[in-house]
This record gives structure tokens, sequence and C-alpha cells, in this order.
């Protein structure tokens, strides 16, 4: 049993591709394995229609294949160029390899598994000896190949929320089904544009806008504005999250202000912030004695204690009146940070009155914003937002792929 043989039943080779030449060859003093691929004289190669063509001449190819060991391999050959039925030159495909690729898929295959992996890019490309960038080239390749063919269902639920592809740089937006916990859509950028931007995505894919119902989103005017133009039939829900986080912004503006007259509350930021379960009876007994040492303190942390109750609230009866009531109590006292986070409520009022109706809130982004995040973190940031985007999708897009398994991959 002969070397060529032996390779040829590795690749996988059959009729009428036969292995021609096995080479090692020594290029910048590492050892390399060639591998040449041929067709016997006077064989014929079927075109789109499936007739019998005979070959015009031949393109001299190159693929990256698996190593051999710990030597490169090169997969080389002669891909013929028929003239079809319909009096046109063409060049075949080959089973090995996609069209535009320099890769064999078997090659692709196991990129995209040591992606899957959560291996960053950069290290791939050190392993296999790649640059990295032409490693991102198969990775796009086969999101776009994915997302193109995707056929989400109709939704009726969409929650929208942005990230920055580095801190603080460009921004991406996501569009996500807020059932199915899937990303539908990522535009570049933020605000009302990207909201229109994911609209015609959904458009594009046979989505009736009409039947989506809620729309979920933080107290971005540009989010309120698009939501308005887009889906204009959608309730709009603001994000728990994004309401708490003012909140709490406003209670550090007080400690702050209080800081600069006692001393005694330097780096105690995060214990006004936190609910008071959380703390351990230490914290609790510290946090009783500084509300009762600070009545302007005392007060503040009150009424923020006093405002997630309102998360309780099963009603828009309830909530509205206990919303009256809060806002009523904050604006007669003298505390001008709740005051500020007064005026937000009641700006943005029905919308929080919707999310303790119906519970609807942007969790299921949290949580796909924290893979992004983990996702940056390991590749160090994204230079192009188009890879970050594409990422995205490969993470949280639940799109099925069609690149072959590499035969180590395991379910």
């Amino acid at each position: 049993m002969n070397s060529e043989y032996i390779f040829a039943m590795a690749l996988g080779l059959q009729k009428p591709w036969v292995l021609s030449n096995v080479e090692f060859k020594t290029v910048d003093n590492k050892k390399e394995l060639h591998l040449t691929i041929g067709f016997a004289r006077g064989e014929k190669f079927p075109d789109a229609h499936g007739q019998l063509c005979g070959v015009h001449d031949t393109n001299e190819k190159t693929w990256r294949h698996l190593n051999f060991f710990e030597h490169q391999c090169f997969l080389h050959c002669k891909v013929p160029r028929i003239k079809t039925s319909e009096g046109k030159v063409q060049l075949i495909s080959v089973p090995w390899a996609r069209e535009g690729s320099g890769f064999t898929l078997l090659f692709e295959s196991f990129v995209m598994l040591l992606i899957e992996s959560e291996m960053p890019m950069n290290k791939i490309g050190v392993l296999m000896g790649e640059n990295a960038h032409r490693l991102w080239t198969i990775f796009n390749y086969w999101i776009a190949k994915a997302y193109a063919a995707d056929k989400p269902a109709q939704v009726k639920k969409i929650g929208f929320d942005e990230t920055s592809r580095k801190k603080g740089h460009s921004y991406i937006t996501l569009g996500v089904d807020l059932d199915t916990r899937k990303v539908l859509h990522v535009a570049e950028g933020k605000g009302k544009d990207c909201i229109a931007a994911i609209k015609t995505h959904l458009v594009s894919k046979s989505m009736d806008i009409d039947k989506i119902a809620h729309a979920s989103i933080d107290l971005s005017p540009a989010f309120i504005a698009g939501i308005g133009e887009q889906f204009p039939q959608a309730e709009i829900h603001f994000d728990r999250f994004h309401v708490v986080k003012l909140l709490n912004e406003a209670m550090d503006k007080v400690r702050q202000l209080e800081r600069v007259e006692h001393a005694l509350l330097k780096g105690h930021k995060y214990l006004f912030l936190k609910n008071r379960a959380s703390l351990s009876d230490k914290k609790q007994q510290e946090l009783s004695d500084f509300i009762t040492l600070y009545p302007t303190l005392g007060t503040a942390y009150r009424l923020k204690e006093l405002f997630n109750d309102l998360w309780e609230m099963e009603s828009e009866k309830d909530a509205t009146e206990f919303l009256v009531s809060w806002c009523k109590e904050v604006d007669e006292g003298d505390s001008e940070p709740f005051k500020k986070f007064s005026r937000t409520v009641k700006v943005h009022w029905q919308g929080i009155i919707n999310f303790c109706e119906t519970g609807i809130n942007n969790g299921i982004l949290e949580g796909i914003n924290s893979k992004i995040q983990l996702a940056k973190r390991r590749a160090r940031g994204y230079r192009c937002i188009k890879n970050l985007i594409n990422m995205v999708y490969f993470l949280c897009g639940k799109l099925t792929f069609d690149y072959p398994a590499y035969p180590l991959k395991t379910t």
C-alpha cells in the first residue's frame, strides 16, 4: 500500500479524482506536506444541468488543509474548466473546498469547532499557523450564510438594547425575540435609525409587524421615538433594570452631597445601593447607624426602598396609585436628586406602568449582553465591528449551520 493510496483514502477522494503526488517540502526551515490531486485524461464533468462536458482548460488552485502531525498540509489541483451545454466556459466545484476559499472544508470546520469552544481568534491563528484576519473570513462566511437562510418565527414581544464595540467606542443595537431568547438582527450604531433597520430586516423575513404587541426598551428618547415610528402598534415597556439604575444614581447623588460635609460616609457607596436583605448582619447595622445619624440619607434611603415596592404591583390601578403617592411625597420634599428622578418617572409613566402589569423586561437582553461582554474580554475588543456583529449571531442568534462536522466534534 503506497503513500498516495493512504492519503487518498484519508482525503476521501472518489472518482474521477486521484492523488497524483505526495511531497514533503522545506519552507522557511519548516517541513510542509504538499498533496497534488488530479484526474484522468479525457475525463468529463457535469455542468449545472447534469450534462457531462469535456475539459476546456484548467486553473491551478491551492488550499490549506489540516495539519499532518505537526506539519502544515496543502492541497494542489489543476481544477478543470468545462465548456457547458450552454456553450459557456465554467470552473467546476471541487468536493473538498467551497468556491472562493483558500481552505479545505475540513480545515474550516475545525476552525469553527475551536470558535465554538470559545477560543479567541488570535489564539486559533497561532495554533493553526494562519493570520487571524484570514480565519475571520471563514467565520464571517458561515455566519452570513446561516443568517441569510434563517427563518425566525413570528415575533410578539421584542426587546432592544445597545452595547459598545469597545469601551467608549462605536455601538451596536440588538433586536431580540423575548419569547425565544433569539437575537433577530444587529444594527450598527444606536438610536432610532437602528430600530428602523431592525424593522426592515423583520419585514424582509416576511414578519407581520402588526402582530408585534410589546416592545421592551431602556429610557432612551431615541428608542422611544424609534418604537413610535416603526412599531406604533407595540405597547412600550421600560425595563426595570434601567429604572432602578436611575433610582440608584439619585440615591448615590444624595450620598455624595452628604459626603462633602461628613467624612464618615467615605467608602460606603454600595452600602446604600444594595438591598438591605443582601447585606450581612454587620453591614445592616452600619446602614441603620448611618441613616439614623444622617436624616437626609435616611429619608432618601426610605424613598429608594419604598419605590422598589412598585415591582410587586400586579395591576395598572395599583401601580398608578402607588406612583402617584410616591411622586407626591418626593415633590413635597427637598431632595433635588429624587425630584429629578420623579420627573423622569412622570415622563416615562405609562411604560413603567406597563412593565408592572405584564412583567415584560429586558432581563433576557441583559443575559445576552453578558455573553457578548465575555466574548469581548476574551478577544480584548473587536477592531472590526462586522466581526463583533457576526459573533453576536454566532453566540445568540440560534442559527443553523451546514458546514461539515469535524470528525472530532462531540455532541
